[in-house]
């Protein structure tokens, strides 16, 4: 079964990545909660540096710089010590875009996930972070340049990823997320494979996890009542069903365990989930979960 190229033109793309640029300028990632390792920037690091920002102080090693000598104390003590100020880095900031076929079955679907991964580049962007984005389908990936991203020329790159198993959850073990970086998963978590496989490769590497999860009400809620034909979103097969009281509610009961099995492991590996549905308006649509979640914060 081949990818299916999402229906969104390019002049849809552009028109949503100049809204999720916006939107970055009123939410933003829960950056200033860790301290990092990365190039040099303005957040907090786990070493010391030469910002502004007093740390410690302790006492002078040869092949110190002396620049950061203490020479007050040594006036007054006579023995050389060192003044320490806090590491400024950027954060390193992996995005992963989960394309199986269930995330572009529905047009609305389509766009919201759409939305949430322009969203989460240009907010990691306007961080000042250094930003590294992914495609992925099954055990495939395919790492996105900055030109394709502001091209909106990366769906093309879906016309080349192999063919998958219609249940194939996105395998995050080939991808090369950096160590200790930040990864923010688009994803709707629609497939059967426990989610400790997921999550275990999305914080290898002491890394951290934000998933933000689209979904569709006719999902979660689903009005189905007697004779209905069901379309599988991977395989496109139609199956003609009857659906009684008993089945319906079984599903939803499934539905349910589904995702608190997903918080519960998220929980356990401290990784922050956020389900985002696709009705409401965007800005809406995030302040349902995201923000009380801890995946998203409001600038002030």
């Amino acid at each position: 079964m081949k990818v299916q190229m999402p229906t969104l033109a390019a002049t849809d793309l552009a028109a949503i990545a100049a809204r999720a640029q916006a939107w970055a300028d009123i939410f933003k990632l829960p950056l200033q909660h860790r301290t990092w390792r990365g190039q040099t920037g303005d957040f907090q690091g786990s070493g010391v540096g030469s910002s502004l920002d007093f740390q410690d102080h302790r006492s002078y090693v040869p092949g110190d710089d002396p620049r950061h000598i203490n020479w007050q104390a040594y006036a007054r003590t006579g023995n050389y010590s060192m003044k320490l100020y806090r590491e400024e880095v950027r954060p390193l900031i992996d995005v992963v875009f989960d394309v199986s076929d269930s995330m572009t079955f529905d047009p609305a679907k389509e766009r919201r996930s759409v939305e949430l991964f322009y969203f989460a580049v240009f907010a990691a962007l306007k961080s000042g972070a250094s930003v590294a984005s992914h495609l992925v389908r099954g055990d495939h990936y395919r790492h996105l340049t900055d030109d394709l991203i502001h091209g909106h020329a990366w769906p093309r790159l879906l016309e080349d990823l192999p063919d998958t198993g219609p249940a194939a959850s996105p395998d995050l073990r080939p991808v090369p997320l950096r160590a200790q970086s930040l990864r923010i998963v688009v994803s709707d978590l629609l497939f059967t494979a426990s989610p400790d496989t997921v999550l275990r490769a999305l914080t290898r590497g002491r890394g951290h996890g934000i998933v933000l999860a689209p979904f569709l009400q006719a999902e979660a809620a689903p009005q189905w009542e007697g004779n209905c034909e069901f379309i599988d979103a991977e395989s496109r097969e139609t199956h003609p069903h009857r659906v009684d009281r008993g089945l319906l509610q079984r599903y939803l009961s499934a539905y349910r365990r589904h995702f608190e099995l997903w918080k519960t492991l998220c929980r356990k590996y401290d990784v922050v989930l956020s389900r985002v549905p696709a009705e409401p308006d965007f800005q809406a649509a995030l302040q349902l979960e995201a923000i009380t979640s801890g995946a998203l914060e409001i600038w002030t």
